[in-house]
């Protein structure tokens, strides 16, 4: 029997299928994967139903259905005032998880070193290994998470080839400054890399500005930008993403996409391409109900006596949790489902630099705010 690849030693199982598995087992509140627990507008489920009644059930263009491309098209355009050509520079994926392993296996060479800003989603680890890459990571310190500069510059070397980005950032909630972004852009172009922006909670920051660096100076022509429907509409187990930029990233992404999954989801692409047409009372009402749910639970979390550092994006907080007489927190993480019922993760499974998240613990607030109430009670136990 083959014994497993070399690429694939050290990966193991994703924490985020160990914790769940775990709060199914201990019938915990599972505040620990980022899903929501309600579905998103029944306006977009019907147009998902209407696609698989009317017979879109078969194959989707690789790069595709053209109502998608055109949505993700003209979205960039609404937002951020870019000009896509969504025949050329805007492909659809089986998630934004695909898109990111399509866009490093289509971009990026074995011996080839990729910077990426530290935590990172352990996504990004596996396939940069997969390619054969190494990965050059720049750490986000608690307690304000910001971009240190000098470390970025620094981590460049001879064989860099491209920056994996996330902003906003995956599990911090650190949303990147204008001044963070040009500091990337400008170590982008100095170097001649490649930039792979992962977007997905692109809608999900808190009185800060999301800017694509994208749209910044001389980035367009070497930048991959990703999203998806999952996050912002609530439908993450549709797994509809997407990726646009320069005609020819898109097509080395495709290269790579199409003896990966090649196609998915031909009838949920027209509803996502019908979702991403919401008006802004749709994104405003989003955005204003996970704030409430940012502030419930962060508030909760801080009077039980966590140490909080209320996130500006995305739909995780994050705590220290050495004020309540922990000080590790994988060990914390798989003790909490029997302790207290409760299912969070750990920062540390997402560092090179295990000593800077050995004390942090994420949390996702994409619940009903019931379920946070219960989630809040049983913590109480730790105070």
């Amino acid at each position: 029997m083959r014994k497993q690849s070399a690429r694939l030693e050290g990966l193991g199982t994703t924490i985020f299928a160990r914790m769940s598995a775990l709060a199914l087992q201990t019938s915990s509140v599972n505040l620990g994967q980022g899903f929501p627990d309600t579905d998103g507008p029944d306006r977009i489920v019907e147009a998902a139903v209407e696609a698989l009644r009317g017979g879109r059930n078969q194959y989707a263009p690789g790069a595709g259905v053209p109502e998608l491309r055109r949505a993700v098209a003209e979205h960039q355009r609404r937002f951020y005032g870019m000009d896509l050509d969504p025949d050329t520079q805007v492909a659809a994926t089986t998630g934004a998880t695909e898109a990111i392993a399509a866009a490093l296996l289509g971009l990026v060479e074995p011996g080839d070193e990729v910077i990426v800003l530290e935590p990172y989603y352990d996504s990004y680890v596996a396939v940069i290994q997969m390619v054969g890459a190494v990965r050059r990571p720049v750490t986000l310190r608690a307690p304000d998470f910001r971009l240190p500069l000098d470390e970025l510059r620094a981590a460049v070397t001879p064989r860099t080839t491209a920056i994996l980005l996330n902003s906003p950032h995956n599990p911090t909630g650190t949303v990147l400054t204008r001044d963070e972004l040009d500091a990337v852009a400008a170590v982008a172009r100095a170097h001649d890399l490649v930039v792979i922006s992962d977007e997905v909670y692109e809608h999900l920051t808190f009185d800060v500005e999301h800017i694509p660096i994208a749209t910044l100076p001389g980035m367009a022509e070497r930048t991959l930008t990703i999203s998806s429907g999952g996050k912002t509409f609530s439908f993450t187990g549709w797994k509809v993403g997407w990726a646009c930029g320069p005609a020819q990233l898109v097509e080395s992404l495709l290269k790579a996409k199409q003896f990966m999954t090649f196609t998915s989801g031909a009838p949920l692409q027209p509803a996502i391409a019908e979702a991403l047409a919401l008006g802004d009372d749709f994104y405003e009402a989003f955005l204003a109900g996970m704030r409430s749910r940012r502030d419930q639970l962060c508030t909760g979390l801080a009077e039980i006596g966590f140490d909080v550092m209320v996130p500006d994006g995305t739909y995780f907080a994050t705590t220290d949790i050495r004020p309540l007489g922990f000080t590790d927190g994988l060990e914390f993480c798989l003790a909490l489902p029997e302790r207290a019922g409760v299912v969070a993760v750990p920062h540390q499974v997402f560092h090179d630099d295990v000593e800077a998240g050995r004390p942090l613990v994420r949390w996702a607030f994409c619940k009903r705010p019931d379920v946070i109430d219960e989630a809040l009670d049983r913590l109480s136990v730790l105070g």
